[in-house]
């Protein structure tokens, strides 16, 4: 089957600087970005997706996009929608959506229960304060954050 690739994605690779264009091209192996803060990586990432889908026809379903931020997994999103067809089908998540994601997909191999929940800096607060209401809620922020430090030991 002969692709032509869509003038959004000729025109989003010929923004890309020749470093972004590289790694978009780049295929013969696994390929790790670091950069900076707004250098252009979700760019870059965007770019890819839709290089994939619509030059190579990847199928979009067994494409992966992990990143930091809900921001960033969202800007990918409305991204590679406006560069090529059927990217809405890519998983696009943050690493603590993905990771929650594999965890509860395979909760029973992890000896978890499938309606867990995994909570953040704030909710241990709230938990802390509910078990011990007569000490201050700053307080229990203090707890927290020891108990956070204790995990990494």
């Amino acid at each position: 089957m002969i692709r032509t690739m869509t003038p959004q994605l000729q025109a989003a690779l010929a923004d890309l600087n020749p470093g972004q264009r590289e790694a978009v091209l780049h295929q013969s192996s696994p390929l790790l970005i670091l950069a900076g803060a707004g250098s252009g990586k979700t760019r870059v990432v965007t770019v890819k997706i839709a290089y994939l889908i619509d030059e190579l026809g990847v199928d979009p379903r067994s494409i992966l996009a992990v990143t930091f931020t809900n921001k960033a997994a969202g800007e990918m999103r409305e991204r590679a929608a406006s560069l090529v067809e059927h990217a809405s089908e890519v998983t696009i998540r943050t690493f603590h959506s993905f990771g929650a994601w594999m965890l509860r997909r395979n909760a029973d191999a992890a000896g978890l229960p499938r309606d867990f929940s995994i909570y953040d800096d704030d909710d241990v607060v709230t938990l802390l304060h509910a078990l011990y209401p007569e000490h201050k809620r700053a307080t229990m922020g203090r707890y927290a954050r020891v108990i956070s430090r204790a995990k990494d030991y």
